[in-house]
């Protein structure tokens, strides 16, 4: 990690960004990329937490509602 600070520093703007861009697309490459099925299967359960929480947090909303209403008529 060192060696390729020390590497970038020796070289001008435009180097510096070449390395980068080639650290990015190696980097990159390492990504275990999810399959079609994982993918639909990941986003039907984030829809559906995220509806229960909408759901949950509206219920919470409501009885406070109610609570302040009462309370402050």
């Amino acid at each position: 990690m060192t060696e390729d600070v020390k590497e970038a520093e020796k070289l001008g703007p435009f180097a510096r960004l070449g390395l980068f861009y080639r650290q990015i697309v190696s980097e990159l490459r390492k990504v275990v990329w999810p399959t079609r099925n994982q993918l639909t299967t990941y986003t039907a359960v984030v829809l559906v937490f995220v509806s229960f929480v909408i759901v949950v947090v509206s219920i919470f909303d409501l009885i406070l509602t109610k609570i302040v209403f009462w309370v402050f008529g």
